[in-house]
């Protein structure tokens, strides 16, 4: 039987008669003959919530006792959901991080995988059950509980199809798919088929939540297709995320249509440092390169974080300033599209666009797939629109 991985976000786990609905969903697909590995977020809120509890105790809290807090989020949601699959007449078993085998840097709050050891899942899978795993987090090399930061679900999901050689990891959220903008902002905005592995990590890096990047980055490596849809949504398509459609996404380039989305962050953080200070500003912001949009290092570096997903935004900007750099709180704009960012004929259009518009903007940010501006906060939703309108083309 093919192994399949889902993954269910707090919004889809948020009350109790949420996760009735989601342990009726696995079982469907546990019907068609498929082994199960389901991994799933804290419910709703609890997060935020765990978070405000700390922060009212102390307001630096340790990262690695706000690890120990984090964690308990997910655990709750694993074991009532085992909990409702076994009321349903149905086999499962709860597993946290470290039960899986997922091992991770010591990087508290913001840790990465290092690798996935998943005896005991597989293990698990030979006796029948339906594998229910705790999002977010493993167990680093010196045996300390650790969490892998916003979307660290997503990773955990994907982390464990690669080890198990599943044939699919479904990705579901209350969102159906990737958007061609975030349609609470952008009112045209069009739900894509396809992406590839490229446009969806710099989508990701550009502000876009539906998946994170680390989880595509994953899935790029191990060959594996993403599908985001909707938990709630019967027959939902959704989007997948492979790596196939290249050829085409070539011919589009080459015909002057490389433009698939336009994404967005309303809170970044501009960090530039000079001289002495540059090395040693780029050295402290490494641990954070999964939540960067660009490193720009050297004699005058420049990088881009997003503030969002930072556990201790205000903290680190203060302990940068004082090593000597200048920290800059404003939004980020980002258009995706594969080639866009090779050609310079689509940073100087979208430029004149921004100056047509009387928009501060900073020099473009540029990866193969990826133009970036830095604007002011308050002009960010009008700017997606007018992106959106001149550069998205058909989806």
């Amino acid at each position: 039987m093919a192994i399949i991985v889902q993954k269910y976000g707090g919004s889809s786990v948020a009350d109790l008669e949420k996760i009735r609905r989601v342990a009726r969903k696995v079982i469907a697909r546990k019907r068609q003959g498929h082994e199960l590995v389901v991994v799933v977020s804290a419910m709703g809120r609890t997060t935020d919530e765990l978070l405000d509890m700390a922060r009212e105790l102390s307001p630096e809290p340790s990262r690695r006792e706000l690890d120990m807090l984090l964690s308990v989020g997910e655990r709750i949601s694993m074991a009532l959901l085992s909990m409702a699959i076994h009321q349903e007449g149905y086999e499962a078993i709860s597993l946290t991080g470290s039960q899986c085998g997922i091992i991770t840097t010591d990087s508290h709050s913001n840790a990465r995988i290092m690798d996935v050891r998943p005896f005991r899942v597989q293990d698990e899978l030979r006796r029948g059950h339906i594998v229910i795993v705790a999002g977010y987090q493993g167990t680093s090399y010196k045996r300390e509980v650790t969490t892998l930061g916003r979307g660290g679900s997503d990773t955990t999901a994907v982390a464990l199809a690669a080890a198990l050689s599943a044939q699919a990891c479904e990705i579901y959220s209350d969102v159906d798919g990737v958007y061609s903008a975030d349609p609470r902002v952008v009112v045209d905005a069009k739900q894509l088929a396809e992406l590839s592995y490229e446009e969806m990590i710099e989508m990701a890096r550009g502000g876009a939540s539906v998946l994170n990047e680390q989880a595509v980055a994953f899935a790029r490596d191990a060959r594996i297709s993403l599908y985001a849809r909707s938990t709630h949504m019967e027959g939902s398509k959704g989007t997948i995320v492979r790596p196939d459609g290249f050829d085409e996404r070539a011919a589009r380039a080459e015909r002057g249509l490389p433009h698939m989305a336009v994404s967005h962050a309303r809170d970044v953080m501009v960090v530039r440092a000079a001289g002495e200070a540059a090395d040693a500003v780029v050295e402290r912001l490494e641990e954070h390169s999964p939540i960067a949009f660009a490193w720009e290092p050297g004699a005058s570096a420049r990088v881009l974080l997003n503030a969002a997903l930072l556990a201790g935004p205000d903290a680190l900007a203060s302990e940068l300033e004082g090593m000597g750099a200048s920290v800059v709180r404003s939004a980020a704009i980002s258009l995706i599209g594969h080639g866009v960012g090779a050609v310079p004929r689509w940073a100087r259009e979208a430029q004149s666009v921004l100056t047509r518009e009387g928009v501060v903007s900073s020099a473009p940010f540029c990866s193969s797939a990826r133009l970036t501006w830095v604007i002011p906060q308050e002009d960010l939703d009008r700017v997606a629109n007018v992106l959106h309108g001149e550069f998205v083309f058909d989806a």
